[in-house]
């Protein structure tokens, strides 16, 4: 029996440095976030243990949604946030991790300039992780 093809996908705001991040200033600008970590802190016990602080927000929608839905989502809740992003570069690396899983081996991804309008305003590079199984 053939396995059902899935797409799923993400998107993320990352902040991280290796000589620290402020959490409890980013968490009073932008909320809680997705996932944080502290360098030295593991995953798990065999884990090695983490290179750099690391302050995630993701955009809140279903991985099953597409990912221009969800650079539209994470835009909504950064947007307000623009300078104090732009200002937080000069600290820490800010970039915008995007996902895309997918059974299916001949599939692609489709994203509108408007959805990529999130990179040009954060003066950030786009770039997509994609695993195929």
């Amino acid at each position: 029996m053939d396995e059902e093809i899935y797409f799923n996908y993400s998107a993320a705001l990352r902040i991280y440095s290796e000589s620290g991040v402020d959490f409890e200033e980013i968490e009073n600008r932008l909320g809680q976030p997705s996932r944080k970590h502290r360098k030295g802190d593991r995953r798990g016990p065999k884990s090695p243990p983490y290179k750099h602080d690391m302050w995630s927000l993701e955009s809140g929608i279903d991985e099953e949604e597409n990912l221009e839905d969800h650079l539209f989502a994470l835009w909504g809740i950064l947007k307000p946030h623009k300078e104090y992003l732009l200002a937080l570069k000069k600290s820490a690396k800010v970039d915008i991790f995007c996902g895309y899983r997918s059974s299916s081996h001949t599939a692609g991804v489709d994203i509108s300039y408007r959805a990529l309008e999130l990179f040009k305003e954060l003066e950030i590079d786009f770039s997509l992780s994609i695993i195929t199984t």
